[in-house]
Order: C-alpha cells, then structure tokens, then sequence
C-alpha cells in the first residue's frame, strides 16, 4: 500500500504562486507515474498535471499548460506541483495521485488510470 500526503495549500492572490507538495510512504514512487488532479464541489475530478514512469513524459491539462509545473524526487518519496500565476478558476482541492499500471501510458489524462490518492490540500484563489 502506498500512502500520500499532499500539502501546501492555501489562500494566495490571482497573479500568485504555490508549490504543493506530495510526501508518499510505504512504497517507492519511483516505479510510479505520478501526477495531480483537482476538484470543486459538485464537479467532477479534473485532470491537471502527470509524469510517466517509463518515459518521463509529462503532461498538462489545456487550462494550466505553461503555468504549472509537476516534478519528482525520487530520493525524497515525494511530488510536487509548482503553480504560478494563479487565476481564480484554478481554487480547488488538488490531489496527489499514483498509478502503477502500465495502462497509464495511453490514458494519462484519466483518473480511472490511477490506483492511490491522498486526502487532497485546497488551493483558494482571490480575485
């Protein structure tokens, strides 16, 4: 089984920057794509960031491409999610999720892909 644990959540401005971090335990993330989804109330899981095992390719939803940034350390067990220039639309409960399947690699952008998630962290954006 594997653990994750996001932080790094919280109140910034539009036009700010967060990192949200996501610390794994039990189980190495190195053999793990990795990636970050979000959800509001009352909407579904929407796709935000992912980072292949195999190949390292990475991945961003339309709405964040050029702005957010996901990244590893395998050494530190742990994901990150650098977001800069935060809009209002981007406040939302971002989750850490894994995947250990090999299926990912063709359906990266799906969270029926992923195996783990953690308890979320929420990012609120003030206009």
């Amino acid at each position: 089984q594997v653990q994750l644990v996001e932080s790094g959540g919280g109140l910034v401005q539009a036009g700010g920057s967060l990192r949200l971090s996501c610390a794994a335990s039990g189980r190495s993330i190195s053999v793990y794509t990795v990636g970050w989804f979000r959800q509001v109330p009352g909407k579904a899981r929407e796709f935000v960031a992912t980072k292949t095992w195999s190949r390292g390719s990475t991945y961003y939803a339309d709405s964040v491409e050029g702005r957010f940034t996901i990244s590893r350390d395998n050494a530190k067990n742990t994901v990150y999610l650098q977001m800069n220039s935060l809009k209002p639309e981007d406040a939302a409960r971002y989750y850490c999720e894994l995947s250990g399947r090999t299926t990912v690699a063709a359906t990266p952008r799906s969270a029926a892909s992923y195996d783990y998630w953690g308890q979320g962290t929420q990012v609120t954006v003030s206009s």
